[in-house]
């Protein structure tokens, strides 16, 4: 774990490694990318024009443009998982998932002060995570099997036209799921369902480096948060 003296009470620690870091902004940029092509996709504006159909491509590249991005945000997902295994203590896999007394006291924590806007005073440092918090950690689980939904369903309606082996092994997903119609269905929801999340992921965000003062926002570009020397002795036994 690499720290380096900042002052006599806290540490400038390393929590997200550039992987990390890079896989989080691609995430954001496709992510970004794919819902709005999506709605496009979903309910095309009528645009008027004169001009020959070969030269008004407007909306096969706004599928192309989704297309790509979906690969993207696939083989990022893949990336991710790979640095859950190979990753420091805080991009690993063991850390999002609340194992021990500590991890739970932890969520309860997060619970009173994010949700029911409760004072903490007194136990804010020893709940307080140098990572994600549990909660926190508990929904980027979610969100995992989140996105697999929208790439099961997304290759699934892409499968019948591509050209691709990739897509085409999600072929069976429609078939599976009763057609086209629900598989579509499900895709726009768990797109409603990213959009949402992201909205209450940046507040927190916000909220958390504004409560705690520890480089919050900010440490998903530098990659380091600036953490309490009896804090950082402590973190690695929740």
């Amino acid at each position: 774990m690499q720290t380096e003296t900042l002052t006599p009470d806290f540490k400038r620690v390393l929590v997200w490694e550039l992987p990390v870091r890079i896989s989080h902004w691609i995430n954001v940029l496709s992510i970004t990318v794919l819902a709005v092509t999506g709605f496009i996709i979903a309910n095309p504006p009528a645009i008027m024009s004169s001009a020959e159909a070969i030269d008004s491509y407007w909306f096969g590249t706004v599928r192309t443009i989704h297309f790509i991005t979906a690969y993207v945000f696939f083989f990022n997902l893949i990336v991710r998982v790979y640095w859950s295994f190979m990753g420091n203590y805080y991009s690993n896999w063991r850390a999002f998932i609340p194992f021990s007394k500590k991890a739970w006291q932890n969520i309860k924590h997060v619970i009173k002060v994010d949700i029911l806007l409760r004072n903490e005073e007194k136990e804010v440092l020893k709940n307080i995570s140098v990572g994600h918090n549990y909660v926190a950690s508990l929904s980027y689980i979610g969100l995992f099997f989140l996105a697999l939904a929208q790439i099961f369903t997304g290759f699934g309606l892409y499968a019948a036209t591509s050209g691709w082996w990739l897509p085409k092994l999600f072929a069976w997903v429609p078939d599976f799921l009763g057609g086209d119609a629900p598989t579509r269905l499900i895709h726009h929801i768990a797109t409603w369902l990213f959009i949402i999340f992201t909205l209450i992921h940046v507040y927190l965000v916000f909220y958390h480096d504004w409560l705690e003062g520890r480089g919050e926002s900010s440490s998903m570009i530098s990659g380091y948060k600036f953490v309490r020397k009896e804090r950082m002795e402590n973190d690695e036994q929740i």
